[in-house]
């Protein structure tokens, strides 16, 4: 494994938040360069940092697009070379167990939680996103336990994004007879979402009760889109892609269907939820994780 990079800047939150926001919408980013930010302390919640890591020695060009991310007020940056590791697996080695709704999240270091009504899934660290720490992720979880509440049913099912498969695995937990779909646009998780679903008695097939993976950029997956309209589809990616998806999302999700969207900070909720309204979605219930919004949108049935 090559010698890896990182850049950290530090500054006040609003300037990260605001440095994340214009990486979303910078179109030419380097795929190699992963973002991140952060608070530096519990008991300073607005001294942020923006962390950048890359697998090569970062050139003037890549210090420029980042310091382009604060509008030409870019802080001093801290350069350091990491040891020779994969970084995401190594990150998550001592993930400690989460619960969140009626699940029981760990990795395979930690026991089962045996409890009365409460689902254990298992997810290793991996090079995919989703072991259910991140506020998102956790968000997603509880935000299905209370849907599986209300009573609502979804007898097809899509994970857009999936990453390792955990929210997909969620849902059918929570709805065991459904047709359930699984996608991502990354090629790794293909393998990570087989493996996590072994792991975790997650059947992998076509027939209801079991889960079809697939490669594909948000909608655009000749199955994908065979297998719909669905009753209940989820995507827990970024704001800007959440906007972009919301046609073809509306296409995809029947009349009077459920649509649970997560990535998004709480001041870009305004945003995504206006772009859904356009698309006759409404607003059933919200959750704040920490600064993350997760949605739970219905569309508009027909009269």
């Amino acid at each position: 494994m090559s010698l890896s990079w990182k850049i950290t800047a530090f500054a006040p939150r609003a300037a990260v938040e605001n440095a994340l926001l214009a990486h979303e919408d910078a179109l030419d980013w380097d795929p190699e360069i992963v973002l991140a930010g952060s608070e530096i302390a519990e008991d300073r919640p607005e001294d942020w940092q923006l962390e950048a890591w890359m697998p090569r020695t970062p050139t003037e060009a890549d210090r420029s697009a980042i310091g382009a991310l604060f509008g030409g007020a870019a802080p001093p940056f801290q350069v350091e070379a990491l040891p020779v590791t994969d970084w995401v697996t190594e990150s998550q080695q001592l993930l400690e167990p989460i619960r969140a709704g009626q699940f029981h999240v760990r990795t395979p270091d930690h026991p089962e939680f045996d409890e009365p009504g409460v689902r254990t899934l298992t997810i290793p660290a991996s090079q995919a996103f989703g072991t259910g720490q991140h506020a998102t992720t956790a968000g997603c979880l509880a935000m299905l336990s209370h849907m599986k509440g209300q009573g609502c049913i979804a007898r097809n099912i899509a994970d857009i994004g999936t990453g390792t498969g955990l929210l997909a695995f969620a849902a059918l937990r929570l709805w065991p007879h459904a047709l359930s779909t699984a996608s991502d646009i990354d090629p790794v998780c293909i393998n990570v979402v087989t493996d996590n679903a072994a792991r975790n008695r997650v059947k992998i097939g076509p027939r209801s009760g079991e889960l079809t993976v697939m490669v594909a950029d948000g909608m655009d997956h000749p199955l994908l889109q065979a297998r719909g309209p669905y009753d209940l589809l989820i995507a827990n990616i970024l704001a800007g892609p959440l906007i972009q998806l919301a046609p073809g999302f509306s296409r995809s999700v029947r009349h009077g269907g459920n649509l649970v969207l997560a990535g998004l900070l709480e001041t870009q909720e305004k945003a995504v939820r206006a772009a859904y309204l356009r698309m006759g979605f409404r607003l059933a219930a919200r959750l704040v994780n920490g600064d993350w919004s997760i949605l739970w949108l219905r569309r508009r049935a027909l009269r």
